[in-house]
């Protein structure tokens, strides 16, 4: 039996289909709603139920607790509805319209600038003209229905691109990285489904911007810092990127080489002695911006560094909660071993 979700306080509505999240039913009626795991750990697409009842799907209390419920949350990705819902939740403006698509491309491109780390270049069929907003990721479709999420590295343009960036970090025994890291090459094809996720700069806010990466959480800030230097954006940015040892920094020059008034670049090493900043890298942060009340975050990353940032910075350092925007690397692992 199909039920019907109106959206506070847009007022918007749509039929959510028997065995459908509100999350899908809500994508595919045309709404842009805040997502980005569809796996109920990252938590981006976490909302208020203020009318009826839902199947809370499987989430961990990890990430939604019985507190949570009570008070009224769920996580529209995971929540199926057992009556007509009201439901309030942060529409988005920012998307203008893109929806995703089923591509093949081809690999012309595959470089490892770090040992345990492989840019993947993918050139599209040359009628694609494939738009997307910087910050957003594709599914690489894999055998047996499998997929595999990664954020893609380099901007968009207006027309439409023709080739897309993928940094993709070495599993043991991933399904993806280890076809990327071992067998794949130049000239391969591959399928994929994009854009998906809705971590992008809100360009409508006039604050600072606080980024932090990392590890390959480099790659989607990488797309949204090149798009504000070519757009003209004049928000100071400062951007953190830690990792373990210095090597793993593999676009340092990059980064570096970001030069425009306004921008600041922050490497953090977290495992290793060196000249610069030392220590967890949203711990950096916090010692430049004691006080976040007038910025935006922009985190991406490993769910720890997102989770205790996400924390942190609204518990100690006065971040609005609505301005911390975030995108969580899940892995296969982290869904597997999420308590």
């Amino acid at each position: 039996m199909a039920h019907r979700v109106t959206l506070k306080p847009s007022g918007h509505s749509f039929e959510v289909p028997e065995g459908k999240t509100v999350l899908q039913a809500g994508l595919d009626a045309g709404y842009e709603l805040p997502y980005s795991c569809r796996e109920g750990v990252c938590r981006t697409c976490r909302g208020t139920i203020r009318e009826g009842t839902v199947d809370y799907g499987h989430v961990s209390p990890r990430y939604l607790s019985e507190d949570d419920k009570a008070k009224g949350y769920a996580l529209f990705c995971q929540a199926k509805p057992l009556a007509d819902l009201v439901v309030e939740v942060r529409e988005l403006a920012g998307l203008h319209g893109i929806r995703p698509k089923i591509l093949p491309g081809r690999v012309e491109r595959l470089d490892k600038p770090a040992p345990d780390v492989a840019i993947l270049g993918v050139k599209l069929p040359a009628n694609a003209n494939f738009k997307f907003v910087a910050g957003q990721y594709a599914d690489f479709l894999l055998k047996d229905g499998k997929r595999r999420s990664y954020s893609i590295a380099n901007p968009p343009s207006e027309q439409g691109v023709g080739a897309l960036e993928f940094h993709i970090r070495q599993t043991p025994g991933g399904l993806f990285t280890e076809q990327v890291f071992t067998t794949l090459k130049v000239r391969d094809l591959l399928r994929f489904e994009g854009p998906l996720g809705t971590f992008y700069l809100r360009e409508e806010s006039d604050k600072p911007i606080v980024m932090v990466a990392s590890g390959t959480g480099f790659a989607p800030i990488k797309a949204i810092c090149e798009y504000a230097q070519a757009k003209g954006i004049e928000r100071p940015i400062t951007l953190y990127w830690g990792c373990r040892i210095e090597r793993d920094l593999y676009m340092n020059d990059i980064a570096q080489s970001w030069t425009r008034p306004g921008f600041r670049y922050v490497p953090v090493l977290s495992d290793q002695q060196w000249s610069g900043r030392m220590g967890f890298v949203h711990r950096a942060v916090m010692e430049d911006f004691p006080d976040m009340s007038g910025v935006q975050v922009y985190a991406c990353g490993a769910p720890v560094m997102v989770d205790a940032a996400r924390r942190d910075f609204s518990a100690q350092c006065g971040l609005a909660p609505e301005e911390f925007y975030a995108d969580s690397f899940i892995t296969e692992a982290d869904k597997a071993t999420a308590p």
